[in-house]
């Protein structure tokens, strides 16, 4: 159970702005052969995509400051990027599992005010096949 447990914990931590790696950990506990491979995947694939949606929840909230003189964008440009992201860049939620890259994949997908509908999905689904990847190139080294 705390091997579960503790997957689930690094996977969300390291997909926040937290400098960590779940690859690691998942790996040392994926080659214990009393473990599920398949429950861990899971586990980690859910924590990674809860970790992503701290980001777009942040994204969000960061959006109440947009008349700021310190934030970055203006209304205007952050509709259209939000239009074009919206309506293109869709895809590019399929990245959020890339190191640092994700994380602003991710925030900035919660300014310009993704539909989450949108955004569970597609960040699971890319979360999920870099895990099982990981996993498979494990199996194929020590099988």
């Amino acid at each position: 159970m705390w091997s579960y447990l503790s997957v689930f914990l690094v996977s969300f931590f390291s997909a926040t702005i937290l400098p960590m790696g779940s690859e690691g950990i998942l790996l040392y506990y994926a080659s214990d052969a009393t473990l599920s491979i398949f429950l861990l995947w899971g586990v980690a694939s859910l924590g990674n995509t809860l970790g992503g949606l701290t980001n777009w929840l942040i994204g969000r909230y960061l959006i109440r400051f947009e008349g700021a003189k310190w934030f970055p964008i203006s209304a205007a440009s952050r509709q259209k990027a939000e239009h074009f992201f919206n309506r293109y860049g869709m895809v590019s939620l399929l990245f959020t599992w890339l190191p640092i890259v994700g994380d602003g994949i991710a925030l900035v997908s919660g300014v310009l005010r993704t539909p989450i509908w949108y955004f569970l999905p597609l960040v699971f689904i890319g979360k999920a096949a870099r895990y099982a990847l990981v996993l498979w190139g494990q199996h194929l080294l020590f099988a």
